[in-house]
């Protein structure tokens, strides 16, 4: 029969494990997320109105390997092309090309990502985006987005509608998701700490 101490003892180490295991899910969890791109309302070919463009959306989020975006379109379709096929607007020879209506892209290492319409008429109006994702080694502080410019290769004009610069449009501002990463993190490490604290005062 097992003594007072072996029980308690074997309460201790099964308590330890699930703090451990609930700390790892949560870091795994927390590692990746996934951009719906244009937000609510989607890939679309901007219409003129909206209030920030598809590349100044990318500019203030950041992009992490594992990281997922999401183009949700309807009769349209997403590719990713080289940086000249993008300034061009070049749909003939793309890297990869989706027509599903709900794209899910998963970042598979850093760089420069190019995205833009199947329809060639949209990505002229502004209808493509230049992701930038963040080597492992740029990773500062959580909650503090860089400024990020697109690729100088890819460079940018006016606002005529021609160059997918300034017209390349998308809905109303979001909260940003890394942000909103990092704070759960923080608030997981956090109560990680505080358990193996108090099992530790007993």
């Amino acid at each position: 029969m097992a003594t007072n101490f072996e029980v308690s003892l074997r309460f201790n180490v099964f308590v330890l494990s699930l703090v451990v295991t609930f700390m790892f899910v949560s870091n795994i969890f927390v590692s990746s997320f996934q951009f719906r791109v244009g937000g609510e309302i989607g890939w679309i070919k901007p219409i003129g109105n909206e209030s920030e463009t598809y590349n100044e959306w990318a500019a203030r989020n950041r992009f992490h390997i594992g990281d997922t975006l999401y183009f949700k379109y309807k009769g349209d379709s997403v590719l990713e092309v080289t940086p000249a096929n993008y300034l061009n607007c070049n749909t003939t020879s793309p890297i990869s090309k989706f027509e599903n209506g709900e794209t899910v892209y998963k970042i598979s290492h850093p760089g420069f990502f190019y995205f833009i319409s199947g329809q060639k008429n949209n990505c002229k109006f502004g209808q493509r985006i230049i992701i930038r994702v963040m080597h492992p080694s740029e990773i500062s502080s959580p909650g503090s987005a860089p400024e990020i410019s697109p690729s100088p290769a890819v460079g940018g004009g006016g606002g005529d509608g021609g160059d997918g610069w300034g017209s390349d449009f998308l809905g109303p501002p979001a909260i940003n998701s890394t942000t909103v990463l990092s704070v759960f993190s923080c608030f997981v490490t956090a109560f990680g700490g505080v358990i193996i604290f108090l099992y530790l005062l007993m």
